[in-house]
């Protein structure tokens, strides 16, 4: 009889999803960015762009006319994602270049050969990397920035800042480490870094926003079983990579953003900051305690 039951709901609930399966997709699908700004002249950098959001960011973005500039660990698969993009887009501007995000050397050294090599930036998008990564890589590449503004930097965050804390006792997890809660840390530690920011940027035309994608279905699922065996049942709650890379697009092109700075973007629209995350004192906290990390002097 249990049974019975139980295979009765599971019919009827496949059924259900399967007939409401195009209004689940469309609401899932959440904002999209409707601006039609061309980019033409215009230099991108994006970390990470060689898979899911940052890709698809990168092919919006060389659509528009921008010389687009990935930058990723993986060379090989960064050059099957070049390809892929200039497939759908025939005149994108595309350049790949590695970058090893946990190396701080190899953030040193790219960014020396890319201020050797690159005289204008206008978009920065910090799609990959924890916040430390980022506040390095931008760290370096700041003067460029404001020497082709206006200009903009784009932090992708997630909504489970919410979670996070930031522990300066143990901001390495070192002492102790729970993936989860590193995560939810760092996540938060990357709306902390784009406030701070965009304190320390006003009056220069450089502006910095960071964002929630959504939960998108990549392939950062690739390293759990179990976390990819629920991606699949529930694959018609999450975004494509296309929908996802919508508000990091929003970011970077929309016309009404242009001097908007300092704040958190969800599906191209204003998002809710933590109250931890809002802390001017904290982040100002963790700025410092980042320099004196990485070793470098910021004004």
């Amino acid at each position: 009889m249990i049974l019975a039951l139980a295979v009765s709901c599971v019919a009827v609930t496949t059924l259900l999803m399967y007939f409401f399966a195009p209004f689940i997709r469309s609401y899932a699908a959440g904002g999209v960015c409707r601006s039609t700004a061309r980019l033409d002249g215009k230099t991108v950098l994006i970390t990470g762009a060689n898979t899911g959001i940052g890709k698809e960011t990168a092919r919006d973005l060389a659509r528009r006319g921008a010389r687009v500039i990935i930058a990723c660990r993986n060379m090989a698969k960064g050059a099957k994602a070049v390809e892929d993009i200039q497939a759908s887009c025939p005149d994108a501007q595309l350049e790949l270049r590695q970058l090893d995000l946990a190396d701080t050397s190899s953030v040193r050294a790219f960014a020396q050969k890319f201020l050797q090599e690159v005289n204008q930036l206008h978009i920065l998008i910090n799609n990959a990397g924890v916040m430390l990564c980022h506040f390095l890589l931008t760290s370096l590449l700041i003067g460029l920035l404001k020497r082709s503004a206006p200009a903009r930097v784009v932090v992708v965050s997630s909504l489970v800042h919410h979670l996070g804390w930031i522990r300066f006792h143990d901001l390495h997890s070192q002492g102790s480490y729970n993936s989860g809660l590193a995560y939810c840390q760092s996540k938060l530690a990357n709306v902390m870094f784009t406030r701070e920011l965009a304190r320390r940027l006003k009056g220069t035309n450089v502006t910095v926003n960071s964002l929630h994608p959504g939960t998108v279905t990549t392939d950062l699922t690739r390293h759990s079983t179990l976390v990819t065996i629920l991606f699949t049942i529930n694959s018609l709650f999450f975004k494509t990579p296309q929908q996802g890379a919508q508000t990091s697009v929003y970011c970077a092109v929309a016309e009404e953003l242009h001097a908007v700075s300092g704040k958190h973007f969800s599906d191209c629209s204003l998002a809710f900051v933590a109250l931890q995350g809002r802390s001017e004192e904290t982040a100002r906290r963790l700025w410092d305690t980042s320099c004196e990390h990485l070793g470098i002097e910021w004004d």
